[in-house]
């Protein structure tokens, strides 16, 4: 006979079932539990989502730049701010188809030159005397040793200056270089000729010295322009003279530069002089 120790439960295979049944039990509870534990140290563990910004904290878009104003428009030169037919105005256009009025009409504000070299001490109207003492000392400061020969003259001083050459050079020759008297833009004391102590002497090469081309890039700085320019005889009426300056103001001698129109008859849309009627 076989003892049965106490409590002994005999094995069969009900109770093997049961057995296994409790252990897969455990097993189970104690698999989750550690599954709980593991998702708790992996929050705990886990950065933080970044938290959406605050309207106030967020970055702000850059302010558009400002929208520059247009540039305002320069307002177009006013070609009647002064008279072309008044012999006393600084615009004043005589040529061949335009004597003064009067022919023998004498400026009333003539004066002497000063600090200046002139040949015949010959005045001009007191603008003209003034910017042609400034145009003269900016062309020394230059290097250029400038001198007027010839400023105002009047209605009888033209009379026999014009008479001379007609009887040197015949009155077609003359007419080319010298005016007739009453059209003569020495009279309106508006008028330097100038020149450089050297060899071109009322000569057109004087266009070509270094003297001369400085008057002619610099004139309209101080108010003058070449009156009589190359290539424009059929306009103006006369040869070219790059020693012959006349003072229009500054206002109207820049204008012609930016312009890049030569004469006065072309801006002011007068017609061509080329002859006397």
């Amino acid at each position: 006979m076989n003892l049965v120790p106490f409590g002994y439960r005999p094995t069969t295979a009900a109770s093997t079932r049961a057995v296994r049944r409790g252990d897969l039990a455990r097993r189970a509870g104690w698999t989750a539990a550690a599954a709980l534990l593991g998702l708790g140290l992996l929050a705990g563990c886990a950065p933080s989502a970044p938290a959406s910004p605050s309207p106030d904290t967020a970055t702000a878009s850059p302010a558009p730049e400002p929208t520059p104003d247009p540039a305002p428009a320069q307002p177009e030169f006013d070609r009647s701010a002064q008279s072309i037919d008044d012999p006393a105005s600084l615009w004043v256009i005589s040529n061949k188809s335009r004597p003064l009025d009067p022919v023998d009409w004498a400026p009333s504000d003539l004066v002497a030159t000063s600090g200046v070299e002139n040949e015949f001490e010959q005045p001009l109207r007191e603008p003209a005397a003034r910017a042609v003492e400034a145009l003269i000392g900016a062309a020394a400061d230059a290097g250029h040793s400038v001198w007027i020969i010839s400023a105002y003259r009047d209605y009888g001083t033209q009379v026999a200056l014009y008479d001379g050459y007609v009887d040197r050079d015949g009155a077609a020759a003359a007419d080319r270089y010298s005016a007739r008297p009453g059209h003569s833009e020495h009279q309106t004391g508006l008028v330097v000729d100038l020149d450089d102590h050297g060899d071109c002497y009322l000569d057109g090469c004087f266009g070509d010295t270094p003297a001369g081309k400085w008057l002619a890039e610099n004139a309209a700085d101080y108010g003058f322009v070449i009156r009589y320019p190359e290539g424009k005889e059929q306009v103006t009426g006369f040869m070219p003279e790059p020693w012959h300056f006349r003072f229009v103001g500054t206002e109207l001698a820049l204008e012609m530069r930016d312009q890049g129109v030569t004469t006065l008859e072309e801006f002011f849309g007068l017609p061509a002089a080329p002859d006397y009627p």
